[in-house]
This record gives C-alpha cells, structure tokens and sequence, in this order.
C-alpha cells in the first residue's frame, strides 16, 4: 500500500497547515475541544503538551496565547509530522517538539517547574475489549501499550507546580478513574465539561481541569452538544473551527 503524507489546512484557519498521514495519525475534534477547554493565564510560561502526536493542540494554543508551548511525542513517525507541521507554519521559535516517552520528561525539566500541562492520551487499556489496531503507530496512540493513565497522571503531577494544572480529555466511561487517580496524586479535580455528540445521545467524552494541592470543589460546566438536529456543527464547535460558516462536517 502506498503511504501518503497530506498537508491538510488546519481547521479554517487561513495560512495554517497540518501534516497528516491516515497510515499512521490524524488529529481529532477532541484535541480542538481541549485546546478551547485549557485555561491559559497570563503568569503561565512553562506549558507542555504530553503525547502531541502531530502538534494541533500545540498550534491552535499557540495561536490562541501567543506562548511558547513544548510538545513531547513517542512516536518517531509522528514525531516528524509534528516537526513538519510546526516548520510550515513557522512556529519553530514558539513550539519547541520532544521525541521521546512521557516518562522521560524529568530528563528536560526540573521537576515542579511546569505551569500548563494539556493531553489527548491513549483512551483505551491494553486489555480493552475494543478492536486493537493492527496498524502499531495507530495502536500506540489509542491505547495503554507505552505508557498508562496513571503514569501520565503521575508524570503531570511531578512536574507541574504547586497550583498548576493538567487538562485532559477522555472517554466518559473512565470519568471516575480519572477523578480518582488525579487525587492519588495530589491534583484536585476543579473544572469538567461533559461533551454529548447530540442532545439525545450520552456523553462519549469529557473535558477535566486539576489543579496541584487544589482545594476541594468541583465545577460542572454545561454540557457541550457537538451537532445540531441538522447534523451540523452547533456554534460554538464552528467559532472553535475557525468562525467559518461552511464547517466541513
């Protein structure tokens, strides 16, 4: 089979532009969601995106806070279109790429030092009973095979600062062990968005924010409803889209 790379435009985005490869990785709408969801303040300088595959989340923060954002990503092919995709859109200077597991993120910076941690992990167990991909970059990326839940969750809570936080998204059926293991280690869960793919159907994913050390109390946002009864994208999806009207469904 023949392997093609695609430059796809980022969203609607004019002048912002994707490497993807349907062979190995395609970024989704859940990355768009946290890059909307992650609160980004003005004292926050330090801000890592752990498994970022091809860079979107990177990109579309740095286009939304104008900060310096590192992304670090396992997977070597992966990796590369991350690399490409940041030197097309000349962000070089602002986004700075890892190739290297999560686990080593210690060896780049000190620990307790990170403000901002953002992550669109591998959604399923190794022993999940949902359909494993034979293709192995595409079976990394959606399941525990290098690295688990809680060592993500344990990696973020070494290195984020005392008050800093990690955003993830999830699948909703894992909602209370993501709960349970940001407490295990000392990250208070403080905000969570339920998304909904339409009114009348449950939530498949979710939205949380934890803070290091938080104090107790939980914030549930409206529930996020991606499609209209039409089966087009509701407002807020096409404002995250770029604001374009004819959203590409």
């Amino acid at each position: 089979m023949l392997i093609m790379k695609v430059k796809n435009r980022l969203l609607n985005y004019e002048n912002m532009f994707i490497y993807q490869n349907s062979e190995y990785f395609t970024f989704s709408l859940d990355s768009v969601l946290l890059a909307n969801f992650v609160t980004i303040n003005y004292k926050d300088k330090k801000i890592i995106d752990f498994a970022t595959g091809n860079a979107p989340i990177a990109m579309l923060l740095n286009k939304r806070c104008n900060k310096h954002i590192v992304g670090i990503e396992l997977q070597t092919e992966v990796y590369k279109l991350a690399v490409e995709s940041v030197n097309v859109n000349r962000m070089s200077k602002q986004i700075t790429l890892i190739n290297d597991n999560i686990k080593n993120i210690s060896s780049y910076y000190d620990l307790g030092s990170i403000d901002v941690i953002v992550c669109n992990p591998p959604y399923f167990r190794c022993n999940d009973s949902s359909l494993k991909n034979s293709n192995e970059v595409k079976a990394i990326a959606r399941h525990e095979i290098k690295i688990s839940l809680e060592e993500i969750i344990f990696e973020a809570s070494k290195m984020l600062k005392n008050g800093g936080h990690i955003a993830l998204v999830h699948v909703s059926n894992r909602f209370s062990e993501v709960v349970d293991l940001m407490k295990k280690y000392n990250i208070e869960p403080k905000v969570v968005r339920f998304v909904y793919p339409k009114s009348n159907k449950n939530s498949n994913v979710f939205l949380i924010e934890g803070y290091k050390n938080g104090k107790n109390g939980m914030k549930i946002l409206p529930p996020l409803i991606v499609y209209k009864d039409s089966n087009q994208y509701c407002e807020e999806i096409r404002l995250m889209f770029g604001g374009i009207e004819n959203v590409a469904e």
